[in-house]
């Protein structure tokens, strides 16, 4: 009987404005009287309120590195020979090591800070701390000197590091406003908010069907998949607890559930104690939409999803595992997968993973999240 439900039916003879005031009347509202449904916990996914971001892992290590690279080129041109260069470069690390990490610490401790000073006033307040950096780090290295250093000593070693402050926060600037150009920002909302076309009519045909067998769950789909659209046309530029974005796969695997019965079996081992991590909003959705287009739907046994939280010390692991049977019926081109990678990397740098493993039998994928 519900198969017979499901084949297709003629459209009947009224104009689409007449049927979708028919169905607004239904629903008990006007075409501009919509509800208001609940906001999500939403933060900025790249803060507006910073000028820029230097509490990243490998931003850290990218700013070390290239410290130390400019340091070695130095000592390079001033050396007589390479004994003479490791002696010169072994010192200079004592100084510059200090400076930049002690300057990024004291950036990043007061990155709510910056933004509020005017441009001029930023630069200036960021050298001098650049110079007292260097100065402290020579401080420190001067410990082990038996003569004292000179004022002009110290005087080059503070305009070195105010010089050294200055390339750090413009390389900063513009590593900030190049994370942001207008048609990569486009390309991200235009793949969040991608849903499959035949999977919004199987969704709507299998409510039609549920109407007349079992309204309650018809309405239940229903509300499943406006939720499933208010999260994909919402602000892409926002993050979304873990808690929410587990809610959100939960009701398209309910709305999948009614399309395949038995041959989707789904387990979820979640960890309350991961529930709070951040991430870019619909992102566990397309990986789970994935897992059922290519496990489950091309096997006539179907398949199985696991889908698993935990925190593990300040991280977040999220696992997804599907059966593999039967390749799928169109092959897949990659894209959700990359739009994952993309927007995990906007977001968390380097602190955030994502790795892929793939069986005979088994496709697992696992991200890690700082918490």
């Amino acid at each position: 009987m519900l198969s017979s439900l499901f084949k297709r039916r003629p459209a009947p003879r009224h104009s689409v404005w007449h049927d979708s005031m028919q169905v607004s009347q239904w629903l008990g509202f006007t075409a501009t009287e919509l509800p208001e449904l609940p906001e999500l916990s939403r933060a900025p996914l790249l803060d507006p309120t910073r000028a820029f971001d230097v509490c990243h892992v490998g931003l850290v290590l990218r700013a070390v590195l290239g410290v130390q690279l400019l340091l070695a080129l130095g000592m390079a041109l001033v050396a007589r020979d390479a004994g003479q260069w490791l002696t010169l470069t072994a010192s200079g690390t004592v100084v510059t090591l200090f400076a930049v990490l002690s300057w990024l610490l004291a950036v990043c401790a007061a990155r709510r800070l910056w933004p509020r000073l005017a441009e001029p006033v930023q630069w200036l307040a960021l050298m001098s701390l650049g110079a007292l950096s260097a100065a402290l780090g020579f401080s420190l290295y001067n410990l082990t000197s038996e003569e004292p250093a000179s004022a002009w000593r110290w005087a080059s070693i503070a305009a070195s590091g105010a010089s050294g402050a200055a390339v750090l926060l413009a390389w900063l600037k513009l590593r900030e406003h190049s994370q942001r150009p207008a048609d990569a920002l486009a390309q991200l909302v235009e793949l969040q908010s991608r849903i499959r076309p035949h999977f919004l009519f199987n969704t709507l045909n299998s409510a039609i069907a549920l109407v007349q067998i079992d309204p309650a769950r018809a309405e239940g789909v229903l509300e499943d998949l406006a939720e499933l659209f208010r999260v994909a046309l919402a602000d892409s530029s926002a993050s979304v607890t873990l808690a929410e974005e587990v809610e959100l796969a939960r009701r398209y695997l309910a709305i999948e559930q009614i399309r395949f019965g038995k041959r989707l079996r789904v387990e979820w081992q979640l960890d309350p104690a991961a529930d709070n991590a951040r991430l870019p909003p619909l992102l566990l959705q397309p990986l789970v939409e994935n897992a059922v287009r290519h496990g489950v739907e091309p096997n006539d046994d179907g398949g199985e999803l696991q889908v698993s939280t935990a925190r593990r010390g300040a991280e977040v692991e999220i696992r997804i595992v599907n059966t593999v049977g039967a390749p799928a019926r169109i092959a897949g081109h990659g894209l959700a997968l990359r739009n994952v990678r993309q927007r995990l990397r906007l977001m968390h740098d380097v602190a955030a993973r994502f790795d892929l493993e793939s069986t005979d039998t088994r496709f697992s994928l696992r991200l890690v999240l700082p918490l």
